[in-house]
């Protein structure tokens, strides 16, 4: 359903295991991340109604997740820390050129944002079917849900504003692309790389 054309290396739960804290702290920030992406896409394209109205019931949404995943965090005596770099969707940023049309940019930025989706969904998956932890492993499968709504809207709304071959060929070749990212990561206790 995802489209995903590499599948994380299921040995990548056990790196997790390992190390629940970064795990969750790299979540919560993943949360505050497509909370701030659901702020811009309404700030950047207000005149997409359809599209605002969406982004503001996925802002309630996402920081209502953060704040889960935050409780999760403190009631292990735990801090959130600084935010880190994700190495993941950085490289991924680089696949799409900059400039074009305020349409081009809108349905990069949605194609992107359906893709982090689509490899968060995976990963909460994993995490739902392997963890050893039965409330956590839950608590994934639960948030898996709601990722893999996310995904399909941020997809559709890219094929809804943009030319629905083009828009296809783009995500194709952008799946391609983030297949050969995914080789070099899997290899930490981060939800994408």
């Amino acid at each position: 359903m995802l489209g995903l054309k590499l599948p994380t290396d299921p040995r990548w739960v056990n790196i997790v295991e390992k190390n629940i804290k970064e795990i969750l702290i790299d979540h919560a920030f993943c949360e505050q991340k497509a909370t701030s992406t659901a702020i811009s896409l309404i700030v950047s394209f207000p005149e997409y109604s359809d599209l605002v109205e969406e982004m503001i019931a996925l802002v309630k949404e996402e920081i209502s997740h953060f704040k889960m995943v935050h409780d999760l965090i403190l009631q292990n005596g735990w801090v959130l820390g600084r935010d880190r770099k994700d190495e993941y969707v950085s490289k991924l940023l680089q696949f799409f050129p900059k400039g074009g049309s305020r349409t081009t940019q809108l349905v990069h930025r949605l194609l992107y944002a359906a893709l982090i989706e689509a490899r968060s969904c995976e990963r909460f998956r994993l995490l739902s079917e392997e963890l050893e932890d039965k409330e956590l492993a839950e608590f994934y499968r639960k948030l898996m849900v709601s990722e893999a709504n996310h995904y399909t809207m941020f997809l559709g709304f890219a094929r809804q504003y943009g030319d629905r071959n083009e828009v296809d060929e783009k995500w194709q070749a952008l799946l391609d692309f983030e297949a050969d990212i995914m080789k070099d990561l899997s290899k930490s206790e981060t939800i994408h790389g």
